[in-house]
């Protein structure tokens, strides 16, 4: 019988900032934590969107649910989590998905090509 598929995991973190985050080192902790994840083993994706109104998403992706579960209880992860809590977030929610099927589209780097003769 064969292994189940391992599956890429993605983790949506959604949250809205205090306004005194910055002031208490909100933005050093981020660049540090995101720089920690990228050398994380079975990294693959960090990014972090803010919405107009203020809501902040990241969106990180792992290969598989064991490197995703080596991030999340990575002991400077854990404690920049509880940081997060006391110093920086109003609110927060994470979930925690596997990626079943992906599909993309990419527009050709020179523009479109005139298909007509």
């Amino acid at each position: 019988m064969d292994a189940p598929a391992e599956h890429p995991v993605v983790t949506v973190f959604r949250s809205r900032l205090r306004p005194d985050a910055e002031a208490n080192g909100y933005s050093h902790l981020a660049a540090r934590m995101e720089a920690r994840a990228r050398t994380m083993p079975g990294f693959v994706e960090f990014k972090t969107f803010t919405a107009t109104d203020g809501e902040r998403v990241s969106v990180i992706t792992f290969d598989t649910f064991e490197h995703h579960a080596a991030w999340r209880d990575d002991p400077e992860h854990r404690a920049a989590q509880q940081r997060g809590r006391d110093a920086f977030y109003v609110e927060y929610s994470i979930s925690v998905c596997e990626q079943h099927h992906q599909r993309s589209f990419r527009w050709p780097a020179d523009g479109p090509r005139d298909r007509h003769p």
